[in-house]
């Protein structure tokens, strides 16, 4: 399965995203940045590739920064 990752530039960012998607009926998950992605340790934030792309336009509304964006996965 294909996941979509956000990364964060700091800890404050990663949590007031996952504050900003709480309660909206968004499938995620905070995990720590996957290996492949970052060697350096970091929460980054799991969605379906589906719902990636409202998801980034809300930061962008909810002026959340993200650091990177990814997709990992086979299908």
């Amino acid at each position: 399965m294909i996941y979509s990752y956000f990364t964060f530039s700091s800890t404050y960012q990663a949590i007031k995203a996952e504050k900003v998607l709480t309660g909206g009926g968004w499938k995620f998950k905070m995990v720590p940045v996957p290996r492949n992605i970052s060697s350096s340790c970091g929460t980054a934030l799991r969605c379906l590739p589906d719902d990636a792309g409202v998801i980034r336009d809300l930061f962008l509304e909810m002026q959340v920064e993200t650091n990177g964006y990814y997709e990992l996965g086979q299908r």
